[in-house]
């Protein structure tokens, strides 16, 4: 058997290589939102002939969300089993990590919701205003992106856009 002699600066760059991945390693585990999205897959429903639908995935893939898209002519029956009431409502419904997303949400409330998890049924941008995510259209609207609660359907604002 041949003995292999480990000078010091081998040892050295053995133990930095070491150091180094152990730290790369425990900062994606420990910083805030590095997985928000791993592992999370949005399931959106629409209407087959809803573009800005489309327009909105693409928005959220452009921000790192895989998207499935679900094509249904009964979006009443979608949006009333995941508690989306007709004050709430929008041209699509999706799911992700456990949360309704209505509308045309920005991919950046979607991110904070997974940061924050808070204790909603999700996220809402009641109608279409343009301007939002797969509304641009050139016109821009002020909204709101709204949360709600099964118990207490009173909306409460998550974020607020408003245009000059």
């Amino acid at each position: 058997m041949k003995n292999l002699t480990v000078n010091r600066k081998t040892r050295k760059a053995a133990a930095l290589s070491l150091l180094t991945g152990g730290a790369l390693a425990l900062y994606l585990v420990l910083t805030p939102g590095a997985s928000t999205q791993a592992g999370s897959v949005v399931e959106m429903y629409q209407d087959p002939n809803c573009g800005c639908c489309t327009d909105w995935a693409d928005h959220l893939r452009e921000e790192g969300f895989e998207v499935r898209q679900h094509k249904t002519r009964d979006m009443r029956s979608v949006k009333v089993e995941h508690g989306v009431t007709p004050e709430l409502s929008s041209c699509h419904t999706a799911l992700i990590d456990g949360y309704v997303i209505e509308g045309h949400v920005p991919a950046a409330d979607i991110k904070r919701l997974l940061e924050e998890r808070p204790e909603v049924v999700g996220l809402t941008v009641p109608g279409m205003p343009h301007g939002s995510p797969g509304m641009e259209t050139g016109r821009f609207d002020d909204y709101a992106v709204l949360t709600w609660r099964h118990e207490d359907r009173t909306p409460a604002v998550f974020n607020e856009y408003t245009h000059d």
